[in-house]
């Protein structure tokens, strides 16, 4: 007969294994004061029969306690809890006479993405199997070298492989010492960051603009000076005038976040002028530039860059799947150097095996034509999700003509409170940004920024009207 203290029941199919399950609850008796010091506890076979487990569910449990000190061994005299333990913090409340049984919703799988979320590419048409076969394949191939610390500036197949790509595609050459792969865009900013600014540099940051950029750049002691855009994107002329001393701007010139514009040629220019003659840093944010329906993608402003001044950001979130939390850094040659250094101090990039997936996705040619497929896909989604808003909401939701980017701009009437809006949207299910949320001054209209990368084009119309409700907007006449 084991004491009361130990007849208590084990979940099984339980998240928390059981071993797990039976520490805690005599680390928990101990605490409490329901196992004194000195108390003996049952022999783990006797135990382990009790509660209907295996003697190594008990002797783990054991292990646990006598690791941290709560429990004490005596050999043939048995287990008890340590004679010189003593509770100096008040004792937590007793457990619940019995468990709470596990939430059938409980899962380790995050959310699905709702209906107009931000951010996201199709992830119904990414080729997983695809994706998964490669994978694999690297996986099974693993070798005792690759189970060592990989190289701190990112995996050297990746790195060359992004470089023929930017060339390619984004008009940047590069060498691959002046890559640096990163756990994502927000990683190579704070790279960006910690090795070119001091604690309160004024930064230029586009207003609106991305807010996960402007909170990151604070968090790392920038100052931020707004930079009004327009229809040309920043304006460099009322930046300058407001802040001629910045040490660094940044920017998204090939589509802005939120507004999607393109900064334009006379306006890049004007920027790499500052840059050059102040010796200032452009930090570019090419998030979504691969995406253009109406013509070839633009090149990168970076591709303009003859002073070394201008550092290209990119990132497979949106091109891939955000899930694999991968991006990248071009640094200009001057600094290269000083990017190394601080990769090999803050190991920024992420599991190699992920880096060398991507570098056989993208030296096998997958990449290239997911690529183009996406820009297919996206720009059906977005012509059918644009007409479906239309004929639902007709002139009381007026959206942008930028064809470009993963996302609308659905302006609301003046007066409208776009987060108010916003806030209607979740509480039907849906997603959905709004403008003001990416504004550090005042003075926006109101708007809300739409996902249609994961709208299927047959739930277009029903997804329109399901908005049109959740905003409680009249059916165009």
């Amino acid at each position: 007969m084991i004491p009361a203290t130990f007849q208590f029941e084990l979940l099984r199919g339980h998240a928390s294994p059981l071993h797990r399950q039976l520490y805690l609850r005599i680390r928990e008796a101990i605490l409490a004061g329901q196992l004194p010091p000195g108390a003996r506890l049952p022999a783990t076979r006797v135990l382990a029969a009790a509660l209907g487990i295996s003697r190594g569910t008990v002797d783990q449990a054991y292990g646990q306690l006598l690791a941290e000190g709560f429990l004490l061994s005596r050999a043939a005299a048995g287990t008890v809890v340590h004679p010189l333990l003593e509770m100096r913090h008040p004792a937590p409340p007793p457990p619940a006479a019995t468990a709470p049984k596990p939430n059938p919703t409980d899962s380790s799988e995050p959310a699905p993405p709702r209906p107009f979320q931000l951010g996201l590419p199709a992830l119904d048409a990414f080729p997983r199997k695809l994706w998964a076969r490669l994978a694999g394949r690297r996986a099974r191939g693993l070798s005792l070298a690759g189970l060592n610390y990989p190289d701190p500036a990112g995996y050297p197949p990746l790195r060359e492989a992004i470089a023929r790509h930017l060339a390619l595609f984004r008009g940047i050459h590069c060498s691959a010492d002046q890559i640096f792969i990163t756990s994502g865009f927000q990683a190579a900013l704070g790279l960006a960051a910690r090795t070119l600014l001091r604690p309160g540099d004024p930064v230029w940051m586009e207003d609106p603009g991305y807010f996960r950029a402007s909170g990151a750049l604070r968090l790392a002691g920038a100052r931020l000076a707004p930079a009004p855009v327009d229809q040309d994107g920043l304006r460099v002329d009322e930046a300058i005038r407001r802040e001629p001393d910045a040490r660094m701007a940044y920017c998204t010139p090939s589509h802005h976040s939120p507004l999607g514009v393109t900064l334009s040629l006379p306006r890049r220019l004007e920027l790499l002028d500052w840059a050059a003659r102040r010796q200032a840093w452009i930090v570019e944010d090419d998030y979504d530039g691969e995406f253009r329906y109406d013509g070839p993608p633009l090149p990168a402003l970076s591709s303009l860059d003859r002073s070394g001044r201008a550092l290209y950001i990119g990132s497979f979130s949106k091109t891939l799947f955000p899930g694999l939390r991968l991006g990248y850094l071009v640094a200009p040659p001057d600094v290269a150097a000083r990017f190394a250094e601080a990769c090999n101090l803050l190991s920024p990039a992420p599991s190699t095996l992920d880096q060398a997936t991507t570098a056989d996705f993208l030296d096998q040619g997958h990449f290239a034509r997911h690529i183009k497929r996406m820009r297919a896909l996206y720009a059906q989604r977005r012509a059918a999700l644009a007409a479906a808003l239309q004929s639902e909401c007709g002139a009381r939701l007026r959206l942008d003509g930028q064809a470009v980017g993963l996302q609308l701009t659905a302006w609301l009437p003046d007066g409208e409170d776009d987060r108010a809006a916003a806030a209607r949207l979740r509480a039907r299910g849906l997603a959905g940004q709004p403008l003001s949320a990416f504004s550090l001054e005042c003075g926006h209209p109101p708007a809300l920024l739409l996902g249609f990368a994961n709208v299927p084009a047959e739930q277009a119309p029903a997804l329109a009207r399901r908005l049109r409700e959740a905003l409680d907007l009249p059916l165009p006449k």
